[in-house]
């Protein structure tokens, strides 16, 4: 039976988002119940989905989500690649103020049956665990592209994005008693890449084609496309792409300039899974072969 999918994602900024959700669309083993999009702009993020979503020929629902983090100030007002929009077709109204409710219906309406896969900002996520406690324990995984875990990276920071625009939701998120929680960070997702020239030439999918025009715009800034988001959805299809190993996770919250960092600390009496490493090669045969 195909896997019931729920998405939580800030579409629109860094590109691997619009490359996840054509994944997402491809993939035959995914029953994609419904997109919610988070942090600034949702609801242009929420018409980016439904271009990749016109282009699939899939009526998915959408809602736009939380705009703000829960405490601190917002790192992402925008969704910039919004801006090629205008050449495909989308919505462009959507429900206001319902993405919660409709996570939490649809997953009281399909217990242990959903996976939850958040590829942005936790706001929404925490709001939802927050609103019904009983939510995550409803779940049959949630999956997060989310923190730094294994080893600190070469001249790279040790926090990583999502976790630092909501830090305090994020928090909310490893506190919460989910079976099949499971990360895959920024240490292990920065190891599958590809330059502009190569995606320019490899994503001639139809389902790709709105993809690279969205890459077009965020390649004016970075010449390479890091498949982060992309990454943490094959992980759900394929147990054989990343390594995992339980232990214990916790957010920096109190160290003002470390807001945001996640403390990892291995261990088997923990459920929480991080990923320790990636099969690049498996991965990239995989994400391609579903374009077939």
């Amino acid at each position: 039976m195909p896997t019931k999918i729920l998405l939580d994602t800030d579409i629109g900024s860094d590109i691997d988002d619009a490359v996840c959700l054509a994944y997402l669309l491809a993939q035959p083993e995914c029953d994609l119940l419904g997109i919610t999009t988070v942090t600034g702009e949702a609801e242009r993020r929420a018409s980016m989905a439904s271009a990749l979503c016109k282009v699939a020929g899939r009526a998915v629902p959408i809602f736009p989500g939380a705009e703000l983090p829960l405490l601190v100030e917002p790192r992402q007002p925008h969704a910039p690649q919004a801006a090629a929009l205008s050449r495909w077709p989308h919505e462009a109204s959507f429900p206001r103020g319902q993405a919660i409710e409709f996570m939490r219906q649809t997953i009281r309406a399909n217990p242990g049956e959903v996976s939850l896969l958040a590829i942005g900002p936790l706001t929404n996520i925490a709001l939802l665990f927050a609103s019904d406690p009983e939510t995550p324990g409803l779940l049959k995984q949630l999956v997060l592209m989310c923190g730094v875990f294994a080893e600190q990276l070469p001249n790279a920071s040790p926090l990583e994005w999502n976790a630092l625009c909501d830090p305090h939701a994020a928090a909310m998120v490893y506190r919460a008693a989910v079976d099949g929680h499971r990360s895959i960070g920024l240490d292990v997702t920065r190891q599958v890449t590809l330059d502009a020239s190569e995606v320019r030439a490899s994503f001639q999918h139809p389902l790709l084609l709105p993809v690279l025009d969205f890459a077009e715009v965020w390649f004016e800034r970075v010449k390479v496309l890091t498949f982060h988001d992309p990454l943490a959805a094959a992980t759900i299809f394929d147990d054989q792409i990343c390594t995992f190993e339980p232990g214990a996770v916790e957010l920096e919250l109190e160290d003002a300039p470390q807001r945001g960092r996640t403390h990892w600390r291995a261990g088997t009496a923990h459920s929480h899974q991080v990923a320790l490493s990636v099969d690049r090669e498996r991965f990239l045969k995989h994400f391609f072969g579903v374009f077939r």
